[in-house]
């Protein structure tokens, strides 16, 4: 009885849920340019997926629910040799004169998984590749920006990359390399960046393009690992940036003061640009093509540094934008939770105007190639308004076409994932290679 009422609450939810995707995205999907929407999977378990929904606080129950689904679309799948999971079973009986009966049973469960085939790095112990800054601003007309980059770059100099051991389902290979920006905390100089190796979710590792990823506010960085496992399922590297103060870099006190927040900002401009960089010293990266793509956070974080030099060759903002003062005043949800943060710090509004200065992207956007620059932006976006979104498109003087406004808030986006990153793929394949 349990069991059937169990199951119709199950029912009831799915059918909730259906009514709010058809709601919310079918009438809209028309809407949106460039982007054809695809169906994301057609099916998976419901059951596990109820109480992840129930326990988010901070998404949507549609956002939640994408969430999901992209995750369940994406697991990599099991490499040719990876051995089947097998059960043994063993029954033994023994009699004795004396009517003693002894039954033993003993139940083996093992799971094996084969580890990524990490051969084309070299041998365990020498997997470090010397790099080298390729960083070189073109000449600037405008005083404003001219003083803007002095404070985003630096002096080229060579530098090491090692290949570690990736955390398990955070790619295959974690790439360690120091941060061109030293602010005296030695967990958090060092770039972390976790390396989805074109090729190997279906079988051997294959040269390719590749794709640098910029991972979003939160603490899991679940888009940005969503946006890395899809563009590697499109054939291509993908390489996603742990910003300072997450991951591998974080502090053993957990986030850091919101008064430091812009200085981290500054240096994940920097190593964004390194990364670039430091991923072109690997074997089967083609460095024909690599291009830069960032979301919400990562997305500013893009924009500014994508507009350092030509050192990118394309260039893919999600829901980001300019104005970054005026947007922390007025936007809302996660927005407002920094403006807040910011107040308890006690940031005054003379300090936030000169901080968010120092990485204004308005102030340099003028430097990306517009023609290799596309923005996504959400017409109900609340975080990041879309009058913020379209003072960095008229900043970078972006085609028409190449603003494309889609029918979400800032997180119902992610239902749009697939299809924004056929786009991304489909231009980092075919996009010629520039003349340097």
């Amino acid at each position: 009885m349990i069991l059937v009422i169990f199951m119709i609450l199950v029912i009831l939810v799915i059918l909730v849920i259906l009514v709010i995707l058809v709601i919310l995205v079918i009438p809209v999907i028309p809407v949106i340019p460039v982007i054809p929407v695809i169906p994301v999977i057609p099916v998976i378990p419901v059951i596990p997926v109820i109480p992840m929904i129930l326990m988010s606080k901070t998404r949507s129950l549609l956002t939640a629910l994408a969430i999901i689904l992209l995750s369940a679309a994406e697991v990599p799948a099991a490499p040719p040799d990876a051995q089947p999971q097998t059960k043994t079973k063993t029954k033994t009986k023994t009699k004795t004169k004396t009517k003693t009966k002894t039954k033993t049973k003993t139940k083996t469960k093992t799971k094996t998984k084969s580890k990524p085939d990490l051969a084309f790095l070299g041998p365990r112990g020498g997997r470090t590749f010397d790099a080298r800054d390729t960083l070189a601003p073109a000449p600037e007309s405008s005083a404003d920006a001219r003083e803007c980059l002095k404070g985003l770059t630096w002096k080229p100099r060579p530098f090491r990359v090692r290949c570690e051991t990736a955390d398990d389902g955070r790619g295959e290979v974690l790439l360690r390399f120091p941060s061109p920006v030293d602010t005296g905390n030695a967990a958090n100089d060092r770039v972390a960046v976790e390396w989805y190796v074109a090729g190997m979710n279906t079988g051997t590792a294959k040269r390719a393009r590749a794709v640098v990823v910029v991972h979003e506010s939160g603490r899991g960085m679940t888009v940005g690992r969503l946006f890395a496992a899809t563009l590697r399922k499109q054939g291509l590297h993908a390489f996603m940036v742990q910003l300072p103060g997450y991951g591998h870099r974080g502090s053993p006190g957990g986030r850091l003061p919101a008064d430091q927040l812009f200085d981290r900002l500054r240096q994940a401009i920097s190593d964004v640009r390194r990364t670039r960089d430091a991923i072109t010293a690997l074997p089967l990266v083609d460095a024909s093509h690599i291009s830069l793509q960032g979301t919400s956070l990562g997305g500013f974080v893009v924009a500014s540094s994508g507009s350092l030099d030509a050192g990118y060759d394309s260039v893919f903002v999600m829901l980001a934008g300019g104005n970054l003062y005026e947007m922390i005043q007025k936007g809302k949800r996660d927005t407002a939770r920094v403006r807040q943060k910011l107040t308890e710090a006690g940031v005054s509004d003379e300090q936030l105007k000169k901080l968010t200065s120092l990485i204004e992207p308005t102030r340099v956007a003028h430097r990306l190639d517009p023609k290799r620059t596309w923005l996504f932006s959400g017409i109900r976006d609340t975080v990041v308004p879309m009058e913020s979104a379209l003072a960095l498109a008229r900043a970078a003087r972006l085609p028409t076409n190449h603003h494309v406004k889609m029918p979400t808030n800032h997180y119902t986006g992610i239902v749009l994932l697939p299809s924004m990153c056929r786009l991304i793929a489909n231009q980092v394949k075919t996009l010629p290679a520039r003349k340097r």
